[in-house]
């Protein structure tokens, strides 16, 4: 046999390079149910809408029957869901639920809170901090306003991203030419899709690579008591929402990245 990497065997056979301890440790420790598992869910995870079994396994390389029983698991365990009538997958609420325990959302919501209740103290309205969760605006965060009067929205309550202004921060979804244009001045103020009197002031709120990782909405409740004209209100909210990126080490949001 030759010597040296890259040079063949008398027997025509190539030599494998030597391992290397990385790689000689990676294979020890391979778990290929939880790689096919993580697989999934990543995918999954950037689905705009279902994905059935068939569409699943091409994505990830795989055979239907490689993935069955992983499916079955992840949905027994309660982590994707099956849309009704096409049976396709979805991610569930259950990795929120982790995220929520997890520090890094931990994070966002402890370093949001003080900026939001002095949002809320200067004008006089609640404000709420939401993300996509899965294709839907979740809300993680809430400051209640010091009136006597105010629009509650309840800290886990979900929202079609489609169907509301926070939505429409975080991806873009259901624009039309005038709300292009205030998205492109970093914020929107749509009417909300299901309180009447309610216009929803959202502004992106963004990390430190500039994603926007969050959404701050101001629901302004317009009555002849509001002590705060809504131009004021987008102006503090856009305040608010930089200070928050200034938290996380970020800064203004990039809407819809």
């Amino acid at each position: 046999m030759t010597s040296g990497s890259g040079r063949s065997r008398t027997d025509g056979v190539p030599a494998r390079p030597p391992a290397t301890a990385a790689a000689a440790s990676a294979a020890e420790y391979a778990a290929p149910a939880l790689d096919k598992a993580l697989d999934i869910l990543e995918l999954l995870a950037e689905a705009p809408e279902a994905m059935t079994q068939t569409e699943i396994a091409q994505r990830v390389g795989r055979s239907v029957s490689q993935i069955y029983r992983v499916l079955a698991t992840l949905e027994r365990r309660g982590y994707l869901t099956r849309e009704a009538g096409s049976g396709g997958y979805l991610l569930s609420m259950a990795l929120f639920d982790l995220a929520h325990r997890h520090p890094p959302l931990r994070g966002l919501v402890r370093l949001a809170s003080g900026p939001m209740r002095a949002l809320a103290d200067r004008v006089r309205q609640s404000c709420n901090l939401g993300v996509d969760d899965a294709g839907e605006v979740r809300v993680v965060a809430q400051a209640e306003s010091p009136a006597d009067f105010g629009y509650h929205v309840r800290v886990g309550a979900r929202f079609p991203l489609d169907a509301s202004a926070t939505g429409a921060v975080l991806a873009g979804l259901g624009l039309d030419d005038a709300e292009r244009a205030q998205l492109a001045e970093g914020w929107l103020a749509r009417p909300d899709a299901v309180q009447a009197g309610v216009t929803d002031v959202a502004v992106a709120v963004a990390d430190r690579t500039g994603r926007t990782v969050a959404a701050l909405t101001v629901p302004y409740v317009a009555t002849s008591y509001s002590a705060v004209a809504l131009d004021e209100v987008v102006a503090a909210a856009r305040e608010t929402a930089t200070e928050i990126g200034r938290r996380l080490g970020g800064g203004a949001g990039t809407i819809g990245a």
